[in-house]
């Protein structure tokens, strides 16, 4: 039978500050299983003081924490609700750590603003109210086993949000009454660590759309994401979705098949196509393999008629000067499909260059002949027209594809 506490332990002391009543621990508070503690005023774990949770907490003002939050591992039970009718901060200078978390706060869109650290092991409910800690410096972070539950349009975390581990995830994150989650798949190691965070406005001003790589067409400008690796060496999946609302009117005109992740390479400045499996039913697009890099995400519409079988994409323009841009014959996929050749042909049809295993080890062409029919090897290859042809295997069925490619900048 649960029991009912009410504030009734001598390490808690009341007060009254700027006419704002508030309760303080000093000490050690221990709520022990199947006990309720409620606490109508303003809270503060002090720096000195310990709070262990293995009951139940009902959080209905401010809360703040200086000191050490957290629960006994041997009960792994105890849940904190924050739960107002106000605005309700949640600060201090240490990370509180909580086995279970419930937020339920029908006061305003936005009832709970962090500015402090919250650390979950184990569940956590939006029921009612966003958490926001984007532009309040707040931590939200996410451990090895913790799952959310209850997320919606109203409750959700604005900000960023942390995941530790090596478990699957979806990130509650939303912005301007949207939650707009992001999924990663499972990460190599439990000490592996990423973030991630929602932005519901355009991405062009700052990562240019005029700015793309091969086949995409055109890029959402309502929306983005962010993905960051903090810690380890994991390669991820992740899905993305699209709402008819929110995304942008022309990435969701023609077939959904052309839905695609793309992600701004920081490095080369340029957009770059991370592929997409796309799920029309659920409306989400997922990479096809681990994503080459992190950093900024949104969908995009990609010019399908240039993507070969098995999603290889031919960069036909080389400007081999050395700017690392355009420098080399770029073919994408070729990791994922089986043994590949490449030749290519000047205009009088004067194989220039031709190799098996291409993007393999720095195997690659970068308008140089490698001495084949009339050419002397290491010539540099005049600007101008050329011809391709790649042959590759995918899905035991042996592909050819020719195409024209143009060198420019050589003499």
């Amino acid at each position: 039978m649960k029991q009912i506490l009410y504030i009734a332990i001598l390490v808690l002391i009341g007060s009254i500050r700027n006419g704002i009543a508030q309760t303080t621990n000093l000490g050690q508070l221990t709520i022990a299983p199947n006990t309720e503690v409620s606490i109508l005023d303003d809270f503060e774990n002090s720096a000195t003081a310990s709070l262990i949770n293995n009951g139940d907490l009902w959080i209905y003002q401010n809360y703040q924490n200086n000191g050490q939050v957290s629960f006994l591992v041997a009960h792994n039970s105890g849940i904190t609700r924050f739960v107002g009718s106000m605005l309700q901060q949640i600060t201090g200078s240490s990370i509180s750590t909580f086995y279970d978390l419930s937020f339920d706060n029908l006061s305003m869109d936005t009832p709970f603003q962090l500015s402090g650290g919250i650390y979950a092991m184990n569940a956590v409910n939006f029921t009612n109210g966003i958490v926001q800690n984007d532009g309040f410096s707040g931590e939200f972070i996410f451990g090895q086993d913790a799952v959310h539950s209850g997320t919606s349009d109203m409750s959700f975390v604005d900000g960023e949000v942390e995941k530790l581990g090596d478990t699957p995830f979806e990130f509650p994150t939303g912005d301007d009454l949207s939650y707009r989650k992001i999924q990663i798949s499972t990460p190599d190691d439990q000490n592996d660590s990423f973030t991630a965070k929602y932005y519901k406005e355009n991405s062009h001003p700052t990562y240019s759309h005029d700015l793309t790589a091969g086949v995409i067409d055109l890029i959402d400008t309502n929306e983005y994401w962010t993905l960051t690796r903090n810690q380890g060496s994991s390669d991820v999946v992740i899905t993305l979705t699209w709402d008819e609302t929110i995304s942008s009117p022309e990435l969701l005109i023609g077939p959904t098949s052309a839905i695609h992740i793309v992600r701004w390479d920081a490095i080369n400045g340029f957009w770059v196509d991370e592929g997409g499996i796309v799920d029309e039913a659920n409306k989400t697009v997922t990479t096809v393999t681990t994503v080459s890099g992190y950093g900024v995400f949104a969908l995009a519409r990609v010019k399908e008629d240039l993507i070969l079988p098995g999603g290889i994409v031919i960069y036909n323009l080389i400007t081999p000067n050395g700017d690392g841009d355009n420098d080399f014959l770029r073919i994408e996929g070729l990791n994922l499909v089986g043994d590949n050749t490449v030749e290519i042909f000047n205009r009088w049809g004067t194989r220039v260059f031709d190799t098996k295993n291409y993007n393999a080890s720095g195997n690659i062409f970068e308008g140089y002949s490698d001495g084949r029919g009339t050419v002397n090897r290491g010539d540099q290859l005049p600007t101008g027209t050329y011809y391709y042809i790649l042959t590759y295997k995918h899905n035991s069925q042996q592909i050819k594809k020719a195409g024209y490619l143009y060198i420019s900048g050589n003499k």
